[in-house]
């Protein structure tokens, strides 16, 4: 579905992890086969992002065929071990990796209810525009496929062109998979919490997210991971909108403003 200030954008890079939780817990790591919500909202938010607005995924097309790789990953160990009158520091864990990732993405913003002082920056045109521009010039600050490690990068694309694997797949089922975190500058609410989606499923390459909303039948909202304050923009102080330097630049090269 198309919004009036959709963007669409190709995402791409030679590593992937999505971590999935469960996986973690004996410091193994190891990837969802798939990009989660949060995960692709995050790549977004490198590329533009404002506390004016909230975005919302809508769609992602899986463009290369899955492929995973295993790499051995030295890690620091926080709790020293004695062994052979010697202190161990590193361990060796296993990280499994999506290999040679490429993806289709659409999104849409709103604008965040929850922050009514900065209602004078609801200035949709702009911030489309600007978004816009930030996708063609590859972001304005570095994007990871998942985590550090895994560079990304992205360029502007029409959502639905081009050959992918998996056109004509049918569907595959993925379960139980994390969708995201609430936060609370986007809740309302002073604390983090996380949410779930029932049964991620992908029909002929293409995921449509569930909304993020309480009321989506497809979402389960866990419990609170831990009580949270939004951080505080102040026009003049800490947020300056879209007065920013690097922004009138791009504006002014755009024609928009002389």
């Amino acid at each position: 579905m198309r919004h009036r200030n959709t963007v669409e954008f190709l995402v791409r890079g030679d590593y992937a992890l999505f971590s999935d939780p469960i996986t973690r817990v004996g410091g193994e790591k190891f990837t969802y086969l798939v990009p989660t919500y949060q995960a692709l909202k995050g790549i977004l938010e490198s590329v533009y992002w404002k506390p004016t607005l909230i975005w919302h995924i809508d769609e992602v097309r899986v463009m290369n065929k899955i492929q995973t790789q295993s790499k051995g990953i030295r890690t620091i160990m926080y709790e020293k071990v004695k062994k052979k009158n010697a202190e161990k520091t590193t361990d060796l864990s296993y990280y499994t990796y999506l290999k040679d990732v490429r993806y289709q993405v659409r999104a849409h913003f709103e604008w965040n209810m929850n922050r009514p002082n900065l209602e004078n920056d609801r200035n949709e045109h702009k911030h489309h525009n600007i978004a816009k521009r930030m996708i063609e010039r590859g972001g304005r600050r570095d994007i990871f496929l998942g985590t550090r490690e895994c560079q990304g990068y992205v360029e502007p694309c029409v959502f639905g062109e081009g050959k992918g694997s998996y056109d004509d797949y049918g569907i595959i089922s993925f379960g139980l998979m994390v969708h995201g975190f609430n936060y609370p500058d986007e809740t309302g609410k002073n604390e983090l919490s996380i949410r779930l989606w029932k049964n991620a499923t992908m029909e002929n390459g293409m995921i449509t997210f569930p909304t993020p909303y309480m009321t989506s039948p497809e979402i389960i909202h866990r419990g609170v991971i831990k009580p949270m304050k939004p951080k505080e923009f102040k026009k003049g102080v800490n947020f300056i909108g879209l007065d920013e330097p690097e922004l009138a630049i791009i504006l002014e090269e755009s024609g928009e403003i002389s």
